[in-house]
Parts: structure tokens; sequence; C-alpha cells
């Protein structure tokens, strides 16, 4: 009778320990998970806060632009056809510089809508700044797109569409380039996307901040989303971006 009290002992004590153990691991497990739920929920706003500040920061450029197109173009267009009407130019060549006013106009109304990214591709959001470039002869812009378009998560395209808009901002204010190519390439599960100018370029080695935007600004928004991102540059051969995404 004594062993067999002295079994149930140890049985109960040896339960009880297992007990404790696994109460002890149940505990750590929940504060582990909690943990990694509270990270999980502050990477998501960081993210959210994130692709917000892009979404400003494309309108402000976008205003930028139109800004500056107001005053450059449809300005100059509007003041040649005052200057014919005062010189008794022709009807039609008045009516011809209106026109052209008016349709710029047009496509610049079209620009200031702040969900242009949301209502479209992102193919297409490219073109059309491009196409602006071209329209206002600010440099030789061209848009290639290999393979089928792949539909990309919304917030993954306002990051591409930010870090490219900021590489166009400076190839045309800094890089004196005469020359822009954009290739987009989709393929299974992956998008490669590379701009190239064939301006001024910089020394990688020694500029650690292309043209003054910050490279690590622009590298940390594709850390945002897993992006691989490089930049190429030598002094006279102009700059590279490259972009890879997997999705």
């Amino acid at each position: 009778m004594e062993r067999e009290g002295q079994a149930i002992l140890v049985a109960v004590g040896t339960l009880v320990f297992l007990c404790i153990i696994v109460i002890v691991l149940f505990v750590i497990f929940q504060r582990r998970k909690n943990t990694l739920l509270l990270e999980q929920k502050t990477n998501e706003q960081h993210f959210k806060q994130e692709i917000a500040k892009m979404q400003i920061e494309i309108r402000e450029e976008t205003f930028r632009n139109i800004s500056w197109e107001l005053h450059d173009n449809v300005g100059q267009l509007i003041t040649l056809a005052k200057i014919q009407l005062q010189s008794g130019a022709s009807t039609e060549d008045i009516k011809e510089s209106l026109n052209k006013s008016l349709q710029e106009v047009r496509t610049l109304s079209r620009a200031i809508n702040p969900e242009a990214l949301k209502n479209t591709t992102l193919v297409k959001a490219l073109q059309q700044e491009l196409d602006r470039f071209n329209r206002l002869k600010y440099i030789e812009a061209k848009l290639t797109v290999v393979g089928e378009e792949k539909i990309i998560n919304h917030e993954v395209e306002v990051v591409f569409f930010r870090i490219l808009q900021e590489f166009f901002s400076n190839t045309i204010k800094h890089a004196n380039a005469s020359a822009l190519n954009i290739t987009m390439d989709f393929g299974p599960k992956k998008v490669n996307i590379t701009a190239q100018d064939n301006g001024k370029g910089f020394n990688a080695k020694k500029d650690s901040n292309y043209m003054g935007i910050g490279l690590s600004n622009i590298k940390k928004r594709a850390q945002l989303i897993n992006a691989n991102l490089t930049i190429e540059s030598e002094v006279n051969k102009g700059t590279k971006l490259h972009l890879l995404y997997t999705y």
C-alpha cells in the first residue's frame, strides 16, 4: 500500500509538473502570438501610411506639372491666339490656336482627377506621363511592354508609379538627357521594370544620392513592397533603374 501511495504521489506530481509546463508554454505562445499580431498590425498601419503619403506626393507632382503646363503650353497658345487676333490673322489660324488650347485643357482636366491611377492601369498611367513629356518636348520618351499585362495590387502600383515619377522628374530636371526609355516585362508571377536615360549620369560609388532625390528614399519605397531595386550609372553614360517585383 505504501508503494502504491508513493506511486500515486509521483504520478500526481508528474501530472502537476506537466500541467505547469503546458500552462507556461501556452502563456509564452500567447505572448508571442500577441507580439506577432501587434507587429503585423503596426506594419500594416505603416504600409497604409506610406501608401497614403505617396498618393499625396503623386497628386502634388501632378498639380506642379499642370501648373507648368498651363504656363508654358496653354498660356503660350492663348497668347499666340491673342497676337493673331491683334495682327489681323486669318480666322482659321486663330481657331487652330484656340482649338489646341482647348485640347490641352481637356488633357489637363483628366490629369487633375485624384483617382486617376485607381481608375486606370499602371501601363496607361505611365504612358500618359510619357505622352506629356513628348507633347511638351521635354524629352523623347518611349514605353515598351513585353508580355501580357498583368493586374497588380493597387498599392503596389502606387509605389511603382511614385518611384518612376521621381526618376522621370530628376531625369528631366537634372540629367540633361534627350531620351528616356521605359520597359515593363510581364512574366509568370513577376514584373521587371527598367527605366533608362542617356543623361550625364553620376558616379554611383561616390554619389550616394541620385541627383539630390535621396537614393535611400527610393530604396525604402521598393523595400516597402519587397521589390528588388538597383540603380546603375556612370558619368556621361546615363542612369538605369531596374525594379523586379514577384507576386
